[in-house]
């Protein structure tokens, strides 16, 4: 398999074109084939951040591509030295991917599986929609309390680290994925009645919004929120491409 060949892998799995369509829309990304070496892959290494831990792990386990959420590349370059992960894949030989909002977006995307982890089955409405995906959902839960449902939550993303604000019964859940705790978020939580907010990144007047607003807040690292998802596409991706593969899971963000 050639790196352009895993991207049509990835593509049929989270279209490239979601990616476009959210750019359009007036968000920022930089997903697709970010460096290719032209070499057959005979390894790929999942990562969500390509860091040189990442890149490190990747030597290890003979791994000659690098399958990342986070663009590798995310602002225009001028220049790379020494302690660039870029630079040091392309030393190495080592492909780079990078599949960031398609993948969020995308069904069976990391914002689909973020719902999934804390107990929902199905989205009632969705925040952000672009055609083959769509950002931000809510849904109902089972009935609980706050701290049941904060133990269950990081429990099934692995998470070591969490804020919490407010109290009570939850039972409808409004959740983004990433850095998706915006002005936004907050009215779309209100307008479907849900009594929970979960995301990452919360600015301070952002949770105050919430609060006044009569929201529960959940805030787990940016890593955690994120990590679930992708291990699940990397688990499908790795076996469809029938190359060895690993994913490696930076516990230092958890």
């Amino acid at each position: 398999m050639l790196p352009k060949q895993l991207y049509e892998l990835v593509d049929a799995y989270a279209p490239f074109s979601i990616s476009r369509a959210f750019m359009a829309m007036g968000h920022r990304d930089n997903s697709g084939l970010l460096v290719d070496c032209g070499e057959e892959i005979h390894g790929i290494l999942f990562s969500l951040d390509l860091s040189s831990a990442a890149v490190d792990e990747a030597k290890k386990h003979n791994c000659n591509c690098i399958v990342t959420h986070h663009p590798a590349i995310f602002f225009p370059i001028s220049n790379l030295g020494e302690g660039d992960s870029v630079l040091a894949c392309a030393r190495a030989g080592i492909s780079v991917l990078s599949a960031h909002l398609n993948l969020d977006a995308a069904k069976e995307g990391i914002d689909e599986e973020l719902m999934h982890a804390l107990g929902g089955k199905e989205a009632l409405a969705t925040m952000e929609e672009v055609e083959g995906g769509g950002y931000g959902r809510v849904y109902d839960v089972e009935p609980r309390s706050l701290s049941s449902f904060v133990w269950a939550a990081k429990r099934r993303l692995g998470a070591e680290r969490v804020l919490t604000y407010g109290d009570g019964k939850v039972e409808r859940v409004a959740s983004f994925c990433g850095a998706g705790f915006d002005g936004n978020a907050v009215a779309f939580a209100k307008k479907h009645g849900a009594d929970m907010l979960v995301s990452s990144d919360g600015a301070h007047h952002r949770i105050l919004e919430a609060i006044e607003q009569g929201l529960n807040v959940v805030l787990f690292t940016h890593y955690s929120a994120e990590n679930y998802g992708f291990t699940r596409f990397a688990e499908k991706i790795g076996t469809q491409a029938g190359v060895p593969f690993t994913v490696f899971t930076d516990e230092r963000f958890l």
